[in-house]
């Protein structure tokens, strides 16, 4: 309420889709329904969270002077790209070559700082180095994005129309601030509340943000719990290939290991021999000496 998240624009500014999210009207002006504000902001705080725990890239776009600071601030915490100054044209639609400029300004870094930068001219050191104020300028929040980004967060659709239109056109989830003259449903994840009061895009910037920082210590957590079970996991298979080592050792010496006897078996082999003891006694007391010459008839 002290941020004046809640004020919308005058009555004769309003977009009928917002109906559902107007709480009243208050001297002509909109006043926007907190408790759905709420549940907007933590339904797309769960979603940057699992974007931003997954490894992607999520890009802020803010070009208003009010929210040009807050949001260079706040997302330089969690080290994501964002947009602050104008939007060049074909930045998602037309990604290589924005990449090309990026490379650009890398190539003109070498330059300034190799020995030949000194043998130029006055006038071409001049340009060289405007025109490397002129791309840090526009491009120099971008140079870490590799690929297009996971996700987009804008400030003011209406203002940001042409980066919501890209995203929409490349199928990109879109995160918006949206006011009383906006329509939320060109957005998939609106979050209806004041875009011109510097304290109410703070408050919903810096949810945002926090949110994106706990799914990135959840990333990193994970990583380390994997780290850890893969090293289990190696010393396991290390002790089983010396246990089968030791085995083969042994065959190759052929030792013959002790075998323990069932006490069963081993009473059975007594058996057998005290029995065949036996008879072999009986045959012997059977034996009769007979006379070596003629026998009687």
């Amino acid at each position: 309420m002290e941020a004046g998240v809640h004020f919308g624009h005058l009555r004769r500014k309003w977009n009928p889709a917002m109906a559902p999210y107007i709480f009243m009207e208050r001297n002509g002006i909109h006043i926007i329904d907190l408790y759905k504000t709420m549940a907007k902001i933590d339904e797309s705080a769960s979603a940057l969270k699992q974007i931003a725990k997954s490894g992607k890239r999520i890009l802020f776009v803010a070009t208003k002077k009010q929210a040009k600071e807050i949001v260079a601030e706040q997302v330089k915490r969690v080290n994501m790209p964002y947009v602050t100054e104008r939007w060049p044209g074909g930045m998602l639609t037309n990604f290589a070559t924005i990449r090309k400029a990026v490379r650009k300004m890398t190539s003109i870094d070498k330059l300034i700082s190799s020995p030949s930068y000194s043998n130029l001219s006055k006038k071409e050191r001049l340009t060289i180095t405007r025109e490397r104020a002129k791309l840090e300028k526009n491009l120099g929040s971008i140079a870490d994005l590799n690929r297009l980004p996971a996700a987009i967060f804008i400030v003011d659709i209406l203002k940001e129309h042409i980066s919501l239109a890209e995203a929409k056109k490349l199928n990109i989830p879109t995160f918006a601030i949206v006011d009383t003259n906006s329509d939320p449903r060109k957005v998939d994840f609106p979050i209806p509340a004041n875009d011109d009061a510097s304290k109410s895009i703070s408050i919903i910037i810096e949810a945002m943000v926090n949110a994106i920082e706990e799914g990135l210590v959840e990333r990193k957590l994970d990583r380390d719990k994997k780290a850890v079970d893969e090293d289990k996991t190696d010393l396991q298979d290390e002790d089983f290939d010396d246990r089968m080592k030791d085995e083969d050792e042994v065959e190759n010496l052929n030792i013959k290991l002790p075998v323990k006897e069932h006490p069963d078996t081993m009473q059975q082999k007594i058996k057998s021999e005290t029995e065949g003891s036996s008879e072999e006694k009986k045959s012997q007391r059977k034996r009769i000496n007979k006379p070596v010459g003629r026998t009687r008839k």
